[in-house]
Parts: structure tokens; sequence; C-alpha cells
């Protein structure tokens, strides 16, 4: 079956013209379907179920997120065409079309918009806080327990912190004697890698709806303002804490260095913008955040970015299973700056803190005179 049956199955206005592939995704097919008239676009997909082989669960979690969001943006008085992803039904009304292991679904294309590949400003990472801030702001008092884990314990340090001791015992690829200085480094973390995980489970902080995936790719830009409004690549929505889709926004966009930089004297962590991001993040969440979620920002950081390192570093104690290499020590190499990081943060973590509460002091006097909650409403 061609690309051109497979839209035919799919609710589209008008003629198809062409279909071309479209993005830089490297996990799902990704598709622009032009119609004659030229006036409408969509993007056609082919999910790698591969990777997502629960992608019916995937799917069910897209258009539940997907109606409440276009609900509320409609409330708001926004504009639903381009604040929130629009998926076209199958002739038969469903959300996605299954052509024997192919699962395949159409959104609307939001055209006059950009996506930044890398942060080239402060204000562009700004925008990038808010529109992950609003997008959580918007789903508040979702029942998060009620999607599906796309991918499960994700986002949960302590079984990632497990896996990695089983994988010290286990040694497959016999490098652990190598590591023991990389391995030191985690253990005498051990005890930072509970605390989301305990606050969730104590409900200290609220369990959300939370995106999973927030690089600043995954933001469409408003060609015409300049600013985010539409938040992409749904894949990962699961229930969480919104302190991890923070935090890893804040690893991968904070970061002075690659992220598989060799030289460890390039790795800093930039506090200008880490402020920026806060800024824009907290302006996007209001008054939704509590003060637990806020005093624990700049933990999110911190703990999303050992997770991250550890889970480099338990590929390579594996033997390089999971993630792609291009050199023997690849995962080592990426490891390595993840744990940089974390330092740097560490050593600038009251500040990180600081920045954190100006922000939410300084924001607009319609919410900030109000006294946040202390736990969600969910």
């Amino acid at each position: 079956m061609t690309k051109y049956d497979v839209a035919k199955k799919f609710q589209l206005q008008g003629e198809i013209d062409s279909i071309t592939p479209y993005g830089e995704g490297h996990i799902n097919d990704t598709f622009l379907v032009t119609m004659k008239d030229s006036s409408t676009q969509y993007i056609l997909q082919r999910l790698n179920t591969k990777i997502f082989t629960n992608y019916r669960g995937l799917m069910e979690n897209i258009q539940k997120v997907t109606a409440v969001m276009q609900n509320i943006v409609q409330e708001q008085g926004g504009d639903v065409s381009r604040e929130c992803m629009q998926l076209i039904p199958t002739l038969e009304g469903k959300a996605y079309y299954v052509n024997v292991s192919d699962c395949w679904r159409v959104y609307v294309f939001v055209k006059d918009t950009v996506v930044y590949q890398v942060i080239d400003s402060p204000d562009v990472f700004e925008n990038t806080g808010e529109a992950f801030g609003r997008f959580i702001a918007r789903l508040d008092g979702f029942e998060a327990n009620t999607l599906c884990e796309v991918i499960p314990n994700f986002h949960n340090t302590v079984d990632r912190y497990n896996k990695f001791l089983t994988a010290i015992e286990q040694n497959k690829s016999g490098r652990a004697d190598k590591v023991q200085n990389e391995i030191s480094f985690v253990k005498a973390r051990a005890d930072k890698l509970s605390l989301i995980v305990d606050a969730l489970e104590r409900k200290q902080i609220p369990l959300r709806v939370t995106h999973n995936d927030t690089k600043i790719n995954n933001v469409l830009i408003d060609k015409s303002t300049g600013k985010a409004i539409c938040i992409i690549d749904l894949d990962t929505i699961m229930p969480g804490s919104l302190l991890y889709d923070f935090g890893d926004s804040i690893r991968s966009g904070c970061n002075t260095a690659l992220e598989d930089e060799k030289d460890l004297s390039l790795v800093d962590f930039d506090i200008n913008l880490y402020e920026a991001y806060c800024r824009g993040f907290l302006r996007g969440i209001g008054e939704k955040i509590t003060v637990k979620e806020l005093e624990m920002l700049h933990l999110g950081a911190i703990i999303i970015t050992l997770e991250c390192g550890i889970r480099f570093l338990t590929d390579y104690l594996d033997g390089d299973v999971y993630f792609k290499t291009q050199y023997d020590d690849h995962n080592l190499v990426r490891c390595h700056t993840q744990f940089k990081l974390v330092e740097k943060m560490e050593s600038k973590s009251k500040q990180m803190l600081e920045i954190a509460r100006k922000c939410k002091n300084n924001l607009s006097d319609s919410y900030t005179n109000r006294k946040l909650p202390t736990t969600s409403r969910l």
C-alpha cells in the first residue's frame, strides 16, 4: 500500500497533490501532504512500532489529551487551529489507521511556523519555557492516571538506579573495573534519586500529564510574532511530574557543550539560560504550580541530568545495546558530559533556587498576589 493509498484512508479535505518527506525526526516517518487547492496541508506519520510497541495506548493518550487541549484553548479564546495539535480521523472515525503492522496518523499542518534545532538566544529559550509551562497549566486537573505509560518507568529514577546496580553486578561488557570512579559518583548521589519519586508517592507534589521530550525542536514558533504557540510530538505523553519536563529542558538547553563533548573543560551550566527558561516556564504555568514544585525545580534539573548520565553508564556496562554509538567509549563520553553538568548544577543549586523564587515573585499581579496551592486539585 502506497502513502497515497494510506492518506486516502483519512478524512482529508480536497484532492491530494503531493506527499513529500518532512522534518528531521529520527524515529517516525513523517510526510507533508499538500492538497491541490494548496490552501490545506497535513502531516502524515508512520509510527515506529518497534520503539512504540503499545501504539494503541499511545494513540489513545494523544486522542484524549488533544481533545481536552482543544476545548481548553477554545474556552480561553485561543486559536485552536494553531495552538494545539489536531488529529484527522480515518474514514471510519478512528484516530489512526493500521495496515498490517504499520500504524499511521494524520495531523493538521500548522502553517507559518518554524522550529529551532539549537538555542540561538535567551529569548528563544524563554519562549520555549513559556510554551511548556502553558502546556502543563492547560492540562492541570486532567486525570493523568487515566493515561497509559507508553514507556513504563521512563523517569522512575529509583528503577533506573536499580537497573544500574544490576548492570554493575552482571558486568556484561567486562568494563566495570574501568569505570569505578563513575560508579562511585552515582552511588554518592543515590539519595537524590528518590526525591521526586517519593514526593509523588506521598502526594507532596501532584501527578500531572507530562510531555517527557521537552526539546526545543518540539515547539512551533510563529513566524510573524516569534512566539511559541504549539507543543508537538506527543508520543511520550504520560503521567509524571512537571519536574521531569522542566529538568530535561534545562539539561538539554543549558549545557554549553555538545552531549558527547570529549573536552570536559567546555562543559558548563549556563545560569543565564536557566533564568530565561525559568522565567518563561513560570509565566506559562502561572498559579498552577505548587509551592513544593517551585522549591524543587532546581532539583528536577539536577536529578534528570544525573538520570541521563546513569542511563549512558548503564548502557556502557551492558555493552552499548540501547543507545546508538559511533565508537567504543561513546556512551562513556556521554556519561562524563552529564556528570560534569551535574557537578556544575550542584555548585549553583542555591542560585538556581533563588532564581526560581525571584522569577515567581516578579510575575504579574494577576496571579502572584494569590496564595499558591500546596497540593494539586487532582
